[in-house]
C-alpha cells in the first residue's frame, strides 16, 4: 500500500507511547514505529511481558523507539539504580497521544476495569491524552459479550478505535478480529497528534486522472499519479476536516473516516462532486481533469476495435474526432455560495503567474495553486512540487521545490488567512 500521502515531515517535538501485547500481529508494530519516526515523531514503547514472547525489545531500539520498557519492576538492584522508579507516569506527563497496537481481548479488559497490574496498564490508567487503541485477536474472542461490552465501555469513555478489520487470522479462521492495516493505524495517530483549525469543516477533494475510453480498452488520459490530491485530503483529514474524495483511477488508500467516491470519467467526477459541494464548506479541486474525450467510432462499439474494423493500413493516418468535457472546476465556482471556499490547482507548462491569474478570476476562485509540468520534481507523478500561490485578496507566493505533502500542509496554512 503506498504511503507517500501520509509522510507529513511536520511532527518533530511531538511524541507519542506505543503500547505493544501479545498477538501474533506484535511484529506488525515495528512498521508502526518506523512509520512514525519517520514523521519525526518521538516514540516511547511499553512491551507487556505475552509481547516479548512474540517480538524483543532489541528491535524496537534498533528502530528509534526512545525508550523501552519491559517490567514493572527491575530484576535486580543494579537495575533498580539505573531504572526510572516513575516510568509508570512518564508517558502522561511526556506524550501527546498512547496507542495501544496490537490491542488484546486481556488489555481490553484491563483497560475497561481499571485493573493496572504490569508495566502497560499502569501507563494507560495514569494517561489522560487521547487513548488509540488497534484491538487484534481471533473472530471468536472479539465478538465474545465480555470483549464487546469492554469495547462499548472503553468507546464511551472516549478512546479511539482503529479497526479491527476482517479477513484472515494467523489460527486460520476468518472474521472481525484482524489488525487494522498498519498505514490506518499510522494515519489515526498522526491525526490524534496535528492541530485542529479544521475541525468541523466539510472538506470536498477531486484528485486523480480521469480517463475517457475511445474503445472498450484504449482511452485519453494523462499520466496524473493523485499524490498531491491524495496529500491535500489527508492533511485536511489529520486537522480535523471531514474529507470526501471524488477519486479518479489512482492507487491511493485512505483510512475508514475519510469518505471516498471513486470515477473514471470527467462527467462520473462531475456527477460526483457536484453532489457533494452543496453541503461542503471547502473544495480543493486537484484533479487532472481530461478536457476532451474521444468521440467512439460509430463501427464495432462496445469492443476492441482493429484495424481492419476502420479500414486503416500499417502507416496509415487515422482521424479521432474528440469533444469537450464539462469544466468541473468552473460549475462549482458557479454554483459556490455565501461562505463557501474553493481552490483550485493549474497545471502548466508556460506562463505560470499569468494562466493562474486568468483562472482565478474566470473560475470565482479563492486559492490557486500553479505548478510548472513537464519540469524536473514538480507536476505529474513526482514526489515535489514547485508552486506558485494566489488568492482572492491578491496575496502571490512562490515556493521553492518541496515534497508534496509539505505543499499540502502549507495550502491548508495559508487558507487560515482567508
Amino acid at each position: 500500500m503506498r504511503t507517500d500521502h501520509l509522510s507529513f515531515p511536520c511532527f518533530l517535538g511531538r511524541r507519542v507511547h506505543l503500547g505493544v501485547t501479545g498477538s501474533v500481529a506484535a511484529y506488525k508494530s515495528l512498521e508502526l514505529l518506523r512509520l512514525l519516526v519517520g514523521a519525526q515523531v518521538g516514540v516511547g514503547v511499553t512491551l507487556t511481558a505475552s509481547a516479548q514472547r512474540f517480538i524483543g525489545a532489541e528491535s524496537f531500539r534498533a528502530l528509534g523507539a526512545q525508550t523501552v520498557d519491559t517490567a514493572m519492576f527491575a530484576e535486580s538492584p543494579a537495575e533498580a539504580q539505573l531504572g526510572d522508579p516513575f516510568a509508570h507516569l512518564t508517558p502522561g506527563k511526556s506524550a501527546q497521544a498512547l496507542v495501544i497496537a496490537p490491542a488484546t481481548a486481556n488489555i481490553l479488559a484491563k483497560l475497561a476495569h481499571g485493573i493496572a497490574d504490569d508495566m502497560l496498564s499502569t501507563q494507560a490508567l495514569a494517561f489522560r491524552g487521547p487513548l488509540l487503541l488497534a484491538p487484534a485477536m481471533n473472530p471468536a474472542m472479539w465478538a465474545a459479550p465480555a470483549t464487546q461490552s469492554n469495547w462499548r465501555t472503553l468507546l464511551d469513555r472516549g478512546a479511539i478505535a482503529i479497526g479491527p478489520a476482517c479477513g484472515d487470522v494467523a489460527c486460520g479462521d476468518t472474521g472481525a478480529g484482524r489488525f487494522a492495516p498498519v498505514e490506518h493505524v499510522y494515519a489515526e495517530v498522526l491525526r490524534a497528534l496535528s492541530p485542529k483549525d479544521l475541525a468541523g469543516k466539510k472538506v470536498l477533494v477531486t484528485l486523480g486522472p480521469t480517463r475517457e475510453a475511445w474503445d472498450a480498452v484504449r482511452y485519453l488520459s494523462n499520466p496524473s499519479s493523485g499524490l498531491m490530491g491524495a496529500c491535500l485530503a489527508m492533511a485536511a483529514w489529520l486537522r480535523g476536516a471531514e474529507v470526501h474524495v471524488v477519486a479518479g483511477p489512482t492507487a491511493y488508500d485512505f483510512p475508514p473516516g475519510v469518505t471516498v467516491t471513486r470515477v473514471t470519467t470527467a462527467r462520473e467526477m462531475l456527477d460526483a462532486a457536484a453532489a457533494a459541494w452543496p453541503t461542503a464548506d471547502i473544495a480543493c479541486c486537484t484533479a487532472a481533469v481530461c478536457d476532451f474525450r474521444p468521440v467512439p467510432p460509430s463501427t464495432g462499439q462496445g469492443r476492441k476495435l482493429k484495424k481492419r474494423d476502420l479500414a486503416v493500413e500499417a502507416g496509415a493516418g487515422l482521424a479521432i474526432s474528440l469533444e469537450a468535457n464539462p469544466d468541473i472546476l468552473r460549475t462549482l465556482g458557479e454554483g459556490k455560495r455565501e461562505g463557501q471556499m474553493l481552490i483550485g490547482f493549474a497545471a502548466e507548462t508556460h506562463d505560470l503567474l499569468g494562466q493562474a491569474r486568468l483562472k482565478l478570476a474566470e473560475k470565482r476562485l479563492d486559492l490557486i495553486v500553479a505548478n510548472r509540468v513537464g519540469v524536473p520534481g514538480s507536476g505529474f507523478d513526482s514526489a515535489s512540487n514547485t508552486v506558485a500561490v494566489l488568492d482572492r485578496a491578491g496575496r502571490s507566493e512562490q515556493w521553492p521545490e518541496l515534497p508534496k505533502p509539505e505543499v499540502a500542509w502549507r495550502v491548508w496554512d495559508l487558507l487560515q488567512l482567508l
